[in-house]
């Protein structure tokens, strides 16, 4: 497992978030590799629609916060293990995932997923890749006579494709769409799906009043509107509230 990389400063590993000029400090986790929503831009700071969005959740919430980086595989376990407060890194709220941490109330819709090929694919026998722990891997292991190829990063999905180590990768559409439209070899197969209840931030179950607090947030921006300015801004094409 790499080492965390903290966007800010050094933070030793706690179970609760600290104090700063009267306001809570929260540590939020993101993978800083799933560009619309998260990525690092060119002066090495956590961009894309996440960071806007959680800056001004934390605003409104009156917290100060502090952003950290983190591998997918690894994102969960180091939430509970206090290495950050909360996640915010296009994580799909399902079932399987609540039984280990909580979630806010969900800042997107159920985005499509999509599959992106280099030609045509049978998608019922193909080899498909998608990102290790992510609702479109086990999307691929219900799809009969389909083989998953798993990957560390969604780059490394992209790539195996690229490389005929697979025949598609299933991944948010969002994500894909620059990536076809800027490959001419590559282009979307098949149907786009539906999975997860929608994108959320996740905390530790104990952290109820941070839950709420995001919560709150969340529902503030979409009664004025500006998260639907932020999903049309970032998320052309994904349903708005």
């Amino acid at each position: 497992m790499k080492n965390l990389i903290l966007t800010t400063a050094a933070l030793a590993v706690a179970g609760s978030f600290a104090m700063a000029d009267g306001h809570a400090v929260v540590r939020l986790g993101t993978e800083g590799a799933y560009a619309p929503y998260n990525f690092i831009n060119d002066a090495g700071e956590v961009d894309g629609f996440e960071r806007e969005l959680g800056d001004e959740l934390c605003l409104r919430a009156e917290l100060t916060c502090e952003w950290v980086t983190n591998e997918w595989d690894s994102i969960i376990p180091n939430l509970v293990s206090g290495n950050y407060d909360a996640i915010i890194a296009g994580m799909s709220i399902t079932d399987e995932r609540k039984e280990v941490i909580d979630f806010s109330e969900a800042y997107t819709q159920p985005d499509p997923s999509a599959f992106l090929a280099m030609g045509d694919v049978d998608l019922t026998t193909a080899v498909i890749a998608a990102q290790s722990s992510t609702i479109q891997a086990s999307y691929v292991t219900g799809i009969v006579g389909a083989t998953l190829l798993e990957f560390a990063s969604p780059d490394e999905t992209i790539a195996a494709v690229k490389a005929g180590e697979a025949d598609a990768v299933l991944a948010d559409k969002a994500f894909l769409e620059p990536i076809a439209m800027s490959d001419a070899e590559m282009s979307f197969v098949g149907d786009d799906v539906l999975i997860g209840g929608g994108i959320g931030l996740g905390v530790r179950q104990s952290d109820t009043e941070l839950r709420d607090k995001f919560t709150a947030a969340i529902q503030s921006m979409k009664a004025d509107g500006t998260l639907n300015e932020l999903i049309v801004n970032w998320l052309p094409g994904s349903a708005t509230f």
